[in-house]
């Protein structure tokens, strides 16, 4: 069964169950995604309004599936290249050059099973047992998880909040740095405060991480996803292309392509035969007729691109004016991505009031705790959906905030 297109998470089994002992310990005592513990109560239920997950209720569209099945009819369903095949790396090279005004080399483009693959394999490729990474906080739980997986230590640098509006502390984020870092992990346009990196802010970052000798990973998946300028600042700007920098993004956001997984990096071209053989080693490469369907949507759907943004628009101003208005609710507008991350008076444990939310409502939110210790006493809600289910839920959830 599933909600809003996605299957649910399975319950956590008992972590004493036999043979739990001879797993990574960093595997068997990690916290269960608790997006999932609510997601679960809605399984099965039509009634169910599902803003917990990050993204909308728009299906791809016919242009882009069509595209994946005229491939699989004319027989793209062999293995292919491992980082992609020339025409899907040429078209977002191209795609890339032109909406950064950089020359983008397809040598730097590597495709990857969506962009949370990129993020493990980059971070495989880069961290190692002994070496931290320093992650600005709140951020959407995998990047710090997958720093575990790796058996590198994660350090969360929170940005700072002043009345719903996020600003990162550069000195803050440069101190949480040591001779042990090797990575600093960056999300802009951040998930889930909506918060973004200005340019300036962006090259402080990259000439400390060239001083210092440290990666930077920008994960950059919702670049498009920005209100007041066509796409939002991006590392891809400044970075020279030997630079230690890699920028992640993926087709889920921007091209309604959530489901299907194809994301891809961009990244000095010296790395490149080591992404080669850690994508061999785990997925061994995006199925071809995926990645057909990809070089079109890359090459055709600047209008979707559009209309996609301007429906989070829509939802940005249906959400915002019914939450910031609430006596008990703390946020500001988002300048970028589909999230609303507000703060409710008098919560002090998020997921119980998320559960509570929806076991009275039916409108499915995430918990601030899911993105770290730093997100408790906040709620992320998705407002990428269309205005009717977003008005729906405002009336639903302003009604529950005014019981006493």
């Amino acid at each position: 069964m599933s909600t809003n297109g996605l299957p649910l998470p399975l319950a956590r089994g008992p972590m004493n169950a036999p043979g739990l002992a001879r797993l990574r310990k960093v595997l068997t005592d990690a916290e269960p995604q608790l997006i999932g513990e609510v997601a679960r109560l809605g399984m099965g239920d039509p009634d169910a309004i599902a803003l917990w997950y990050g993204e909308g209720d728009m299906p791809t569209p016919a242009f882009i599936c069509d595209a994946a099945y005229e491939a699989m009819r004319a027989g793209q369903t062999f293995y292919s290249h491992k980082r992609g095949t020339p025409e899907l790396r040429t078209a977002l090279a191209d795609y890339m050059s032109g909406i950064y005004s950089q020359t983008v080399d397809i040598k730097r483009v590597t495709v990857t099973s969506s962009g949370m693959h990129g993020i493990l394999v980059a971070m495989q490729a880069i961290l190692a047992a002994g070496d931290n990474a320093v992650v600005v906080g709140p951020v959407w739980p995998n990047a710090e998880a997958t720093v575990r997986v790796v058996g590198a230590e994660p350090r969360v640098v929170s940005l700072n909040n002043e009345n719903g509006v996020w600003r990162l502390d550069l000195e803050a984020l440069f101190a949480a740095c040591d001779d042990s870092t090797r990575l600093i992990f960056v999300n802009s346009p951040g998930n889930p405060t909506g918060w973004m990196l200005e340019q300036d802010e962006q090259q402080a970052i990259l000439d400390f991480a060239r001083a210092r000798g440290i990666w930077v990973m920008a994960d950059e998946v919702y670049a498009r996803l920005v209100y007041d300028r066509p796409v939002a600042p991006s590392f891809l700007y400044i970075a020279e292309e030997d630079d230690a920098v890699v920028v992640v993004n993926s087709f889920s956001k921007s091209w309604a392509m959530t489901g299907w997984r194809v994301g891809w990096l961009t990244h000095p071209p010296w790395i490149s035969e080591v992404l080669a053989e850690l994508i061999e080693y785990s997925t061994s490469s995006v199925q071809p007729f995926l990645q057909h369907a990809a070089v079109t949507a890359v090459t055709e759907g600047e209008p979707l691109v559009a209309e996609i943004r301007e429906l989070c628009r829509v939802g940005r101003d249906i959400v915002t004016p019914a939450l910031s208005a609430h006596p008990r609710v703390v946020m500001a507008p988002p300048v970028a991505a589909f999230y609303a991350f507000f703060q409710v008076e008098g919560m002090t444990d998020s997921l119980e009031w998320s559960k509570q939310l929806y076991r009275d409502t039916k409108v499915g939110v995430a918990p601030g705790r899911s993105f770290g210790p730093n997100g408790e006493g906040w709620i992320r809600l998705c407002f990428a959906s269309s205005p009717e289910v977003l008005n729906t839920a405002m009336d639903r959830l302003t009604d529950y905030l005014n019981r006493p």
